[in-house]
C-alpha cells in the first residue's frame, strides 16, 4: 500500500477504482481505521469513482516525520493533513466522505477551502458551528463519559495502559453489535498500535475541554474555522438511528447552517459505525449524492 510524504507526516493510504474517475477521499473515525470502508469501496468502484482512504495521524502506518512535532489530534490538524495528502497526489477538487473524527475534519475542510470539495458526506457527527465544543445536556454528557475520563490523569493513564481495551469498549457500546467480528476488530486494532495513537487520542479529546498545546502551524486554519458558521459545500449527513454515542436527536435542526444544500438521512437500526454496519446503504446514498454534484 502506498505512502506519501507531506510537511508533517508520512501518510499511509489505500486506493482503488479507475484513475480517471472523480476522486472520493474517505476519512475514517475514532476508534477505527481505513478498513472501515471495505464494504463501501466496491460500490464506489462500480460507479466509476476513484477512492483514497488514508490512515489518519496517529493511526495505522501513518507516521510523524519529526519526533518534535506536537501530537495535535484536533480536527483542524486532521483536515489539513487531508488537504496536504491531496496536494501531494496532485488532486485539486474532490468529493469527501468522513466518519466521526473524519466527519469533523470534513466540516472543517468545508470551512477552510470550500472550492476544493465537490460534495461532502459526513457520517455520525452533527455539525458544530465554528468548530466549537459546548457541554451538552446531561444525557449526552453521560454518553460522552470516555471524553471526561481522558481529561483526568488517572483515566488518561488507564488508556495508555490498555488502548486496545479502551477502543473495544466503544465498539461494544455505541450501538448494535451483531456486525462486530473478532477478525474485523483485530484488523482495526492494528491501527491502534501506532506509537502515536494514544497521544493523538488523548490530545484530540482533552483539547476539546481543556487548554492543551496546539500546533501553531494550524493557527490560521483554526481562525478560518472559527470565523465560518455557514458551510456552502453540498452536504449529505448520515446518522445511525440506533447510535448510542451520538443519537439522532443530537443532530436535528441543523439545516440553516448549510447554504449549498443539506440532506439528513437516519439509518434505522444502525449504530455509530454505519459504513461497517450498513455498507450497501451508505454506498448507495453516497453515490447518489456524488452523482448530483459530479461537476468540476
Amino acid at each position: 500500500m502506498p505512502l506519501v510524504d507531506t510537511a508533517k507526516l508520512r501518510i499511509h493510504y489505500a486506493e482503488g477504482g479507475p484513475r480517471d474517475g472523480q476522486t472520493v477521499l474517505l476519512l475514517h473515525g475514532w476508534p477505527d481505521d481505513a478498513s472501515a470502508w471495505s464494504g463501501v469501496v466496491p460500490h464506489l468502484e462500480a460507479a466509476g469513482l476513484r477512492w483514497i482512504a488514508p490512515d489518519l495521524r496517529g493511526f495505522g502506518k501513518t507516521q510523524f516525520r519529526d519526533g518534535a512535532t506536537i501530537r495535535d489530534g484536533s480536527g483542524v490538524a486532521i483536515a489539513q493533513d487531508a488537504f496536504d495528502l491531496m496536494d501531494a497526489l496532485g488532486i485539486g477538487a474532490f468529493h469527501i466522505v468522513g466518519h466521526d473524527w473524519g466527519g469533523r475534519a470534513t466540516y472543517h475542510m468545508a470551512a477552510m477551502a470550500p472550492a476544493r470539495l465537490l460534495s461532502a458526506t459526513v457520517i455520525a457527527i452533527g455539525y458544530s458551528p465554528r468548530g466549537r465544543f459546548t457541554v451538552p445536556a446531561y444525557p449526552q454528557c453521560a454518553r460522552w463519559w470516555y471524553q471526561w475520563f481522558m481529561t483526568a490523569e488517572a483515566g488518561a493513564q488507564a488508556v495508555r495502559n490498555d488502548p486496545i481495551g479502551f477502543a473495544r469498549r466503544q465498539w461494544d457500546t455505541w450501538g448494535p453489535t451483531a456486525w462486530i467480528t473478532e477478525d474485523a476488530f483485530a484488523v482495526a486494532a492494528q491501527a491502534f498500535s501506532n506509537p502515536d495513537w494514544v497521544a493523538i487520542t488523548l490530545h484530540g479529546y482533552q483539547s476539546r475541554w481543556e487548554l492543551r498545546p496546539m500546533d501553531p502551524d494550524y493557527d490560521a486554519a483554526r481562525a478560518m474555522v472559527d470565523a465560518t458558521e455557514t458551510l456552502e459545500v453540498p452536504m449529505l449527513f448520515l446518522q445511525g438511528g440506533a447510535d448510542e454515542c451520538d443519537p439522532p436527536e443530537e443532530s436535528e435542526g441543523l439545516e440553516s447552517y448549510f447554504s449549498g444544500g443539506y440532506r439528513r438521512q437516519v439509518l434505522s437500526g444502525v449504530g455509530h459505525f454505519p459504513a461497517r454496519e450498513a455498507p450497501m446503504e451508505v454506498a448507495h446514498l453516497v453515490c447518489q449524492h456524488i452523482r448530483g454534484h459530479a461537476h468540476g
